[in-house]
């Protein structure tokens, strides 16, 4: 069944052909009659009503045009004055192209075969009314006037009904291709947007990974070589008094390769994370908190609980930069009010915990056994490369979060034996 008029009905066509066709059988009625009499006030006040009919119900009304229930009152009553003025005077069959002009324009299918097979049997009848209907030829004349009127007006109303519906399936087909266009451009854009991403996480995971091979190179073999030599002089001036003469050169070749050591380590230093090179990962942590904070309007509150170990400097970006990037997802997703950032020194490994008050979400989509959610906002790469960093530190990353209780990002990474050297 349709439920859609694809336009509004010509102006024209709906709002003047029908006065001009009441207007016309009025002149007609008019200079046919002998005088005034009864029956021509009647045919007459008959005429006043069905424009009234129309002017009340359709042209003073142009909103009621689209709704079905009030168009085809309109429409019987129209058809009911028209049989009334059919039944009078056979002329007004004249007046039937105006039920035909209402049924096709407002009526909504099927209520519109409807509305045309009332109009065509008024039609065939008022076309009949000169044959006699005293016998069964003409009858049966009657009624393949009035069967013909109707087939061939609902046959009209058939094609008008196909070329509708082919025009909805158009209209449907270029709605889903804009629909699909606008999902497609919005897929690309989002693409785009993780590609850029994608690329700069690289650039940020190279240039790291060169800076800690450097860091290892020099701790591993200058370092490594300067404490070596430092060992066996001493080891030498234990040993073995000095004699006088070489005190001094053997004085400066110590010094020289103490020095040489803590520039070593100056340089391994150096190619830490800028705010972990002049501070410990908890003062580094409530920087990157503080500048967050400041940023966002949203205060941050830091803890840092046990007692400080060294942890190697993989340790210390892994939970520095899982610390970021937690923030930036709170940022951009969870609409919190409240922040906390925990670090913790336990026993055997040191703990990182994010939590928000935000809207949390359902983590209905964690892949099994990682704990990791698919969020549609892009947070989903951020937590990859969280997992990656403190797995790969043989560490554990967790995330609980339930929709309206806020999120907590917990990850976990093992700590040196006492007395081992990073």
């Amino acid at each position: 069944m349709s439920r859609k008029i694809p336009q509004q009905p010509p102006f024209l066509l709906v709002n003047v052909v029908p006065y001009a066709l009441l207007v016309l059988l009025v002149a007609i009625l008019v200079i046919m009659a002998d005088g005034v009499d009864g029956s021509l006030l009647v045919d007459l006040g008959l005429c006043g009503l069905a424009a009234a009919w129309m002017l009340g119900m359709f042209t003073l009304r142009p909103g009621w045009w689209g709704r079905p229930r009030i168009m085809g009152v309109f429409v019987a009553g129209l058809l009911v004055l028209t049989a009334v003025l059919v039944a009078r005077q056979p002329a007004f069959g004249l007046f039937t192209p105006a039920a035909y002009i209402y049924s096709f324009t407002v009526l909504r299918w099927p209520w519109r075969l409807l509305g045309v097979a009332g109009a065509a049997v008024l039609a065939g009848t008022a076309q009949a009314s000169g044959i006699p209907k005293t016998d069964a030829f003409g009858v049966a004349m009657l009624v393949t006037i009035v069967a013909f009127n109707i087939v061939m007006m609902c046959a009209c109303a058939w094609v008008l009904r196909v070329a509708e519906r082919e025009e909805e399936r158009r209209e449907q087909t270029l709605e889903e291709l804009s629909r699909t266009n606008r999902l497609l451009e919005a897929s690309l854009a989002e693409n785009a947007g993780l590609h850029a991403q994608l690329l700069a996480r690289a650039r940020e995971a190279g240039v790291l990974d060169e800076r800690r091979r450097m860091a290892r190179e020099i701790h591993d073999t200058l370092a490594q070589g300067l404490t070596g030599i430092i060992a066996q002089l001493q080891a030498a001036e234990q040993m073995h008094e000095v004699p006088a003469p070489w005190r001094r050169p053997f004085d400066a070749v110590k010094n020289l390769a103490r020095e040489s050591l803590a520039e070593a380590r100056r340089s391994v230093d150096a190619l830490r994370p800028e705010p972990l090179r002049t501070a410990r990962l908890s003062d580094a942590l409530a920087d990157v908190a503080g500048r967050w904070s400041k940023l966002h309007g949203l205060p941050v509150h830091v803890t840092t609980t046990g007692t400080v170990r060294p942890m190697t400097p993989e340790a210390e970006f892994a939970l520095l930069r899982t610390a970021q990037e937690a923030l930036a997802n709170v940022a951009k997703h969870a609409h919190a009010t409240r922040v906390g950032v925990t670090l913790s020194y336990l026993e055997h490994e040191v703990a990182l915990d994010v939590r928000d008050d935000g809207r949390g979400f359902e983590p209905a989509g964690l892949e099994a056994g990682t704990a990791m959610p698919r969020q549609p906002s892009g947070g989903g790469f951020g937590l990859t490369i969280m997992r990656q960093r403190v797995e790969g530190l043989s560490g554990t990353l967790q995330i609980e979060s339930e929709p309206g209780l806020g999120t907590g990002i917990s990850a976990r990474v093992p700590t040196p034996p006492t007395g081992s050297h990073a």
